[in-house]
């Protein structure tokens, strides 16, 4: 029997989700369908919630059965399977905001070199380039993975077949695999994040030298929506993967991986919505010609 306590999570996640879905659906067909966001900056955007529906289709049908059925099973082959698009949606990301971050650096402090570099030809090669590595990096992951020996109880503590909590089943020494996993980690996590400090450092410093207050802030406003999105992802990220895995640490790690695996792409869309004159404008665009 479901109670309506259980019942009020399902229908709250269940919104959380086809909102999800819904926004970042909107940002794909405005930026194929308006000229006006016929830009580098918006097409990596695009991309970005392509990766943000990923994620939560990836994690919130089976998490709303558990809801329902106060616990579930997972077979092996459909654990691996969720473990991959995961780390296929958290790599994309992780590429998607470190290109955007160059991207912004490029416009604002290369920006009479911005068109000659940042054209269609490259963005899309970047974007393909980067797809391919996501898809590359998540199976290497898990044939990692796969060289564990698991030992019962198999029952996983967690709202989804994550790594961490699988390496918490396995029944011998996984450092040979846990060090393999780190060093792909690192690839993936901590190259892209000095190269987006790197690039906002440097951005910053071109800020502080425009001397008019209303060129400065226009130039800062051009990169706030992204930098906000990277704030709320490697932080969430970063405490989630560095918290103990036991006791009260581990419900404040599931709220977190529930944060940046369902919340945080339902911000996104409405963070670099708001505020943005461009979006606004396809909105209104595409409204007339509906209604």
């Amino acid at each position: 029997m479901v109670d309506e306590q259980q019942l009020l999570r399902y229908i709250q996640q269940l919104e959380v989700y086809s909102v999800t879905i819904c926004g970042n659906l909107l940002i794909i067909t405005l930026v194929f369908t308006s000229k006006n966001l016929h830009t580098p900056m918006y097409f990596f955007i695009s991309q970005l919630s392509v990766s943000d529906i990923l994620l939560p289709t990836d994690i919130v049908p089976n998490m709303l059965y558990i809801l329902l059925n106060n616990g579930a099973t997972i077979t092996f082959f459909n654990c691996m399977a969720q473990l991959y698009f995961f780390c296929i949606a958290e790599s994309s990301e992780c590429l998607l905001l470190t290109v955007m971050s160059y991207d912004r650096y490029l416009a604002i402090c290369k920006p009479l070199r911005y068109i000659s570099i940042m054209t269609d030809t490259l963005c899309l090669k970047l974007v393909v380039t980067f797809w391919l590595l996501c898809f590359s990096f998540s199976f290497t992951y898990i044939l990692i993975i796969l060289g564990l020996k698991f030992c019962g109880p198999n029952i996983i503590d967690h709202l989804f077949c994550d790594l961490v909590p699988l390496q918490g089943l396995a029944c011998f020494d996984t450092f040979p695999i846990k060090l393999s996993i780190n060093v792909l980690s690192i690839t993936f996590m901590v190259f892209p994040s000095i190269i987006i400090v790197v690039s906002y450092v440097k951005i910053v410093h071109a800020i502080l030298k425009i001397s008019s207050n209303v060129s400065r802030h226009k130039a800062f406003s051009t990169c706030s929506s992204h930098l906000s999105v990277v704030s709320i992802f490697y932080f969430t990220i970063f405490i989630v993967y560095n918290l103990p895995t036991k006791g009260q640490a581990s419900d404040v790690n599931k709220i977190l991986s529930l944060f940046y695996t369902v919340f945080t792409p339902l911000i996104n869309p409405i963070i670099y919505s708001f505020r943005n004159k461009d979006i606004k404008k396809a909105v209104g665009e595409t409204l007339k010609k509906c209604f």
